[in-house]
């Protein structure tokens, strides 16, 4: 007996009782980007391994243990995009985008990793992005923060999400924080679980963000960054907490705010919920200055966000929303009506192009056809039967209202319908 087909475990399918909500969200964020300035780019979702090798860190949870790799025939080792920044930086490096230019840029799409599969937390995971290059003022890290506030006004999410921001200052500030940082946990070593342990030489900053109860104390006390900050770095930060505030967007400072890979710099940021359990993390993002320069490009400033589309559907569904549904339904008796039908659909879907008309399918009585036009929502069904063809004219059966069935004439049919409701 073979195997029952069924999607691989932590990649779901996108059901049409879902997808609304998905659509929602993606064209409300395809109308902040276009208010913004900001230009689509579509990234392939297979990249040179190396590359994210390079980029995200090789001492990393991502790179180590949660990348879905493969040597290809020609015994090229290649991954399925874990995230899209890397990409965005790979094809603005091959394709000349950041020479002299500033860059506004978004994407969207699947991402994956091999993670242990919960509620909010998916193998095959879906981000929108946001990547900006060529500019180096708080203000562009602002810019980005108020989009994605942008955005939450408008899915109606602002209340449920909050904003924690921090600075990782310069690459040479966290050098010497780093020797600071690793002092203090070696006099702690036994009280570092194993994972911290292994990261205390390669990347200590990421023990910051261990989640990890036992350590929590610990943590708490070793040595804050902001502390080792130069005044530019400082300075900086403090523009913007300034352009922050100005807009009316709360925030709190979280100096143990690291974020998991490797190429940030200065501001970092996460918004959060409560309302999502473990996975509270809905959008994160912040400046990655040294980035284009380590993928062998000139030094060039970047700033950035990812969303967890997943994570932002589950808070919408927590909310009403009201589904567009068609607004007409077609029904008919006969052969001749059935091809009439037909024309009828097409002369009203170029008529009334902001309405759903479905033409019925597949025979059956009137009674079963109005049963379907029942169940798709539609407001109205309408009817060609032998009186309908021999008169040109069309019966509407009000499905939603309670009004009489009337007749009207074919050629006034589109104007009773775009005025209706």
């Amino acid at each position: 007996m073979s195997k029952k087909l069924q999607a691989i475990r932590g990649m779901h399918d996108i059901l049409p009782d879902k997808t609304p909500l998905w659509q929602l969200l993606e064209g409300a964020m395809f109308d902040v980007c276009k208010q913004y300035g900001y230009s689509e780019i579509r990234m392939p979702l297979v990249e040179s391994t190396d590359l994210f090798c390079r980029s995200i860190g090789e001492v990393t949870d991502i790179v180590e243990k949660e990348m879905y790799t493969f040597e290809d025939r020609n015994g090229d080792s290649l991954s399925l995009r874990p995230e899209g920044t890397a990409s965005c930086v790979r094809a603005g490096l091959e394709h000349g985008l950041f020479y002299n230019q500033i860059q506004r840029l978004w994407y969207q799409g699947p991402m994956f990793r091999h993670e242990r599969p919960q509620k909010g937390r998916y193998r095959q995971f879906h981000q929108i992005g946001i990547e900006c290059f060529g500019m180096s003022g708080a203000e562009i890290e602002a810019e980005v923060i108020l989009m994605s506030y942008r955005l939450w006004k408008k899915l109606g999410l602002e209340s449920e999400l909050s904003l924690e921001i921090n600075t990782l200052g310069t690459s040479e500030e966290r050098a010497v924080y780093k020797e600071t940082l690793v002092s203090y946990f070696n006099q702690h070593i036994d009280q570092l679980d194993e994972d911290s342990q292994r990261r205390l030489t390669a990347n200590p900053l990421r023990i910051l963000d261990s989640k990890n109860p036992a350590m929590q104390t610990m943590i708490e006390a070793a040595p804050r960054l902001v502390d080792a900050l130069g005044d530019d770095s400082r300075e900086h930060f403090e523009q913007l907490q300034t352009y922050l505030k100005a807009a009316g967007v709360g925030f709190t400072i979280n100096p143990r705010l690291v974020r998991g890979l490797d190429y940030y710099s200065h501001t970092v940021f996460e918004w959060t919920t409560s309302s999502l359990g473990a996975q509270g993390t809905v959008c994160a993002g912040g400046r990655y200055d040294g980035l284009i320069d380590q993928l062998g490009g000139k030094k060039t400033p970047a700033v950035g966000l990812a969303m967890g589309v997943e994570r932002l559907v589950l808070l919408l569904e927590q909310h009403e929303w009201e589904v567009a549904k068609p607004l007409a339904y077609i029904v008919y008796q006969g052969d001749e009506a059935r091809a009439k039908a037909l024309q009828l659909a097409e002369q009203l879907r170029d008529e009334l192009p902001n309405h759903g008309v479905i033409l019925h399918c597949g025979g059956g009585s009137l009674k079963s056809q109005f049963k379907k036009a029942d169940k798709v929502g539609a407001e109205l069904a309408l009817i060609l039967g032998e009186e309908e063809i021999k008169e040109n004219t069309v019966s509407i059966k009000f499905l939603r209202d309670s009004k009489e069935q009337q007749q009207v004439p074919q050629n006034e049919l589109s104007t009773l319908l775009s005025n209706y409701g």
